[in-house]
């Protein structure tokens, strides 16, 4: 099972053969996921409001067919993979739909091992794009360039990168951490270049099993393995003439990595099982938020892949050190979820902005953009203020470290105890130190304290109640 979230995930079937979105449902509910069907096209998008985390639609339905149903979810819910159902006879529509989009397809007659296989990856893939990519969105004039918003020394810089290298065959490798947008910018390098009439093939190398990764690249013919009912093309074969992405190319397995390399190097390949060999024009980029000098250093990385994979590096820093761009990006996705939420919020106030702005930011834009979705969602007022953000969001700015007791002196957890309570007794432990020191630095004067945590007045004080520190008549406002 991946790590979706603690609810169940959600697999949407769109079949117009009842018999088979019930076997479907039934191996994918003995799986452990929640299934929903819908008997076409039309019906599967008005489930699609339920939170989906992957569909498997069938090419061929009344109403709305397969094909258009890949382009509407590929266009609102990006982050959704698509998994086609293709009869035998219709293999090269399913590859057609794979290089507009499509996670995977599987051709009938299929495995119950395989379907669940595919479907696992697939969630595998939703879960990681969730965690590490910042949503695509269009971006006003001034504010940002190639979906990237931002108007700091360096963005600026990734994106003069941009423009100079996109239209080369040149191998570009981008590195970052986790959510600063890292596909955003393979995705800049593809349009920009004599390839965007090709395909943009993506594949995110920690969501597929070591196993299957060399079948997943280079495909396979009928036979090769258990399972193999038929013959498979791989990524490269889709993204010939266009550009191939390869996210987290870090996790390839030691022994994947010379055949990639004599790809990079000749253009050629053999399939899985075959004996053909095929010759491919793709342009390669990838990505990792691994240091991959220190991998090749450790004996995880093929230093000869390395060099040819870092032709053109191209780094994106973590929101932390471009902090001038949280007040543009903050002002994005106010008008984004604005939208998608039918809120009308106005603004942020200054208190508010100045806690988003000195927030850390260990999850980059990703942490930034569900913060402000949950805040969207909750708030109240026309504009959000310092009381409407998590109680986590810049409450330790200007403050210094807390220390941690060392283990042997804290009570430690029973077996009932569950990480969620674990995590928020931390928390509040944390929270009432910084409160306490301030506090005292402020020889009790609220008001100067909450503006040394950066959190309004009215916010310190629920804070100094719910933890029992209330105001005492010594103590100044």
């Amino acid at each position: 099972m991946n790590e979706l979230s603690e609810e169940r995930p959600r697999v949407l079937i769109a079949d117009d053969e009842a018999n088979l979105r019930r076997v479907l449902g039934a191996i994918l509910e003995r799986e452990g996921y929640e299934v929903l069907a819908a008997a076409d096209g039309e019906e599967a998008l008005e489930l699609m409001s339920q939170d989906v985390h992957t569909v498997i639609t069938d090419l061929k339905m009344p109403r709305l067919d397969g094909m258009s149903l890949l382009r509407k979810v590929a266009a609102e819910w990006p982050d959704v993979p698509v998994i086609m159902i293709t009869a035998h006879g219709s293999v090269d529509n399913a590859v057609e739909a794979v290089k507009l989009g499509a996670f995977d397809y599987i051709e009938k007659p299929f495995e119950r091992e395989q379907i669940k296989l595919v479907v696992h990856k697939a969630l595998a893939t939703f879960d990681l794009s969730r965690k590490t990519t910042a949503t695509p969105a269009k971006v006003e004039p001034g504010r940002g360039r190639y979906q990237l918003v931002g108007r700091s020394a360096a963005i600026q810089q990734v994106f003069q990168i941009i423009e100079k290298v996109a239209d080369t065959p040149s191998t570009v490798l981008i590195t970052g951490e986790s959510g600063t947008g890292k596909e955003l910018i393979a995705k800049a390098l593809h349009e920009n270049s004599g390839r965007s009439g090709g395909h943009f093939i993506k594949i995110n190398c920690a969501a597929i099993p070591k196993t299957l990764m060399e079948s997943e690249l280079f495909g396979y013919e009928k036979g090769a393995f258990t399972g193999a009912v038929g013959s498979k093309p791989g990524r490269f074969e889709l993204a010939d003439k266009g550009t191939l992405f390869l996210d987290e190319i870090g996790e390839i397995p030691i022994e994947m990595q010379v055949k990639l390399l004599r790809v990079l190097q000749e253009s050629e390949f053999e399939r899985v099982g075959g004996i053909k060999t095929i010759k491919v024009d793709v342009r390669l980029i990838t990505a990792t938020n691994r240091d991959l000098q220190k991998e090749y250093a450790a004996g995880n990385f093929r230093e000869d892949l390395y060099y040819r994979l870092n032709v053109v590096p191209v780094h994106i820093p973590p929101l932390r050190e471009r902090r001038e761009d949280i007040p543009l990006l903050v002002d994005h996705f106010v008008r984004k979820f604005n939208e998608r939420l039918r809120k009308n919020i106005e603004g942020v106030e200054p208190d508010a902005l100045d806690r988003l702005v000195g927030h850390h930011w260990p999850g980059n834009i990703r942490e930034l953009e569900n913060v402000l979705e949950r805040t969207i969602l909750f708030c109240e007022g026309p504009r959000i203020k310092a009381s409407d953000l998590p109680a986590e969001i810049g409450l330790s700015l200007g403050a210094p470290p807390v220390p941690v007791a060392p283990l042997g002196e804290r009570a430690l957890p029973t077996p009932a105890t569950s990480l969620k309570e674990i995590v928020r007794a931390e928390t509040e432990r944390v929270e009432r130190e910084l409160i306490m020191r301030a506090l005292e630095e402020t020889g009790g004067n609220v008001t100067r304290a909450a503006r040394k945590l950066k959190i309004s007045r009215k916010s310190l004080q629920n804070k100094m109640k719910e933890f029992g520190l209330r105001e005492k008549p010594g103590e100044t406002a």
